[in-house]
């Protein structure tokens, strides 16, 4: 039986898609070539503990749809308050202090969020869609199309897309452990200006609330094109960055790298989604700002939009 919307791409936008259409009394399933989804929310497991090596934290914003998914996820223990205060470090290694919004966090970590929102969900986990188009995916019916994923990546599956093409940052994340914290209890997070390869390190154990010595540190996009081939490649020199910026006076015991290709739009469209009859896209390009807050309210919003249809 064919459902009233096939969404491509299970990240948290493709699953607000999905969620919108089923509360407003349609039918939508969910392909994703991961085996768990997540998307750009994404957490592994590494020395085993989930470490978050996607977005580093969300803000919730002005959209009160957002904001009451939020406060649920607050009550149900799914995700907390992380901190409005970051440091900043500029090149010659001044660090200041600076207060913003509240960023939030998932202690079991961010894919948490989307697996949240999957529950209920029609979801077909570790399956390589091929070709998709205008009610079609994979030469069969599906409905209305919905490609929830970084617009290179929709085109590469649907030819003829009358869409303008996006440039997008590629980052690698990187992580390391110690065996001990070596860095200030308030460190939270910092942004770095100036450096060739950090551009923000997030300390997960603060940011997870379990303690862990892990750091997490996401290469500037110029470093993350240098080394997409080979991202281990990258560990050495965030490393040593990351210790002369932190004072840390010792190697991490554990690494690993994650690549990123598309990590974040470099522009943004200012329109809610993009739709045309039978194929549409949504993510956070579709908004004003590229951010968690922005991909969720661009999936919901397109799902609402189709559902009404």
């Amino acid at each position: 039986m064919t459902v009233d919307v096939t969404v491509v791409g299970g990240g948290i936008s493709g699953f607000a898609c999905a969620r919108a259409v089923r509360d407003a009394g349609g039918t939508a399933r969910v392909i994703d070539r991961g085996r768990r989804p997540g998307g750009r929310l994404a957490s592994r497991t590494i020395d085993g503990r989930a470490v978050d090596i996607g977005a580093s934290y969300f803000v919730v914003g002005d959209d009160e749809r957002f904001a009451r998914v939020v406060a649920d996820w607050e009550a149900r223990g799914i995700a907390r308050p992380w901190t409005d205060t970051f440091s900043a470090f500029d090149a010659d290694g001044t660090e200041t202090r600076k207060s913003g919004p509240m960023r939030w966090a998932a202690p079991a970590g961010s894919r948490s969020l989307v697996l949240d929102l999957a529950d209920g969900i029609d979801l077909e986990s570790g399956r390589e869609v091929e070709h998709v188009g205008p009610h079609r995916v994979d030469g069969k019916d599906a409905g209305e199309v919905v490609l929830a994923m970084p617009e290179p990546q929709a085109r590469r599956l649907g030819h003829g897309i009358p869409l303008a093409p996006q440039d997008w940052e590629p980052v690698i994340a990187v992580v390391l452990r110690w065996e001990e914290r070596r860095w200030p209890a308030d460190l939270h997070g910092a942004f770095v200006n100036g450096d060739p390869h950090v551009s923000f390190i997030a300390d997960d154990g603060d940011r997870r609330g379990d303690g862990a010595p892990v750091l997490v540190v996401h290469t500037a996009g110029d470093a993350a094109r240098g080394f997409l081939d080979d991202a281990a490649a990258v560990i050495a020199p965030v490393a040593a960055a990351t210790r002369r910026l932190l004072g840390i006076d010792a190697e991490p015991v554990s690494t690993h790298a994650h690549r990123w290709t598309f990590a974040r739009p470099v522009h943004v469209t200012g329109e809610p989604f993009f739709r045309s009859p039978g194929l549409s896209l949504c993510g956070d390009a579709w908004g004003e700002s590229p951010a968690v807050r922005t991909a969720w309210a661009s999936g919901d919003a397109l799902g609402r939009a189709l559902a009404a249809s």
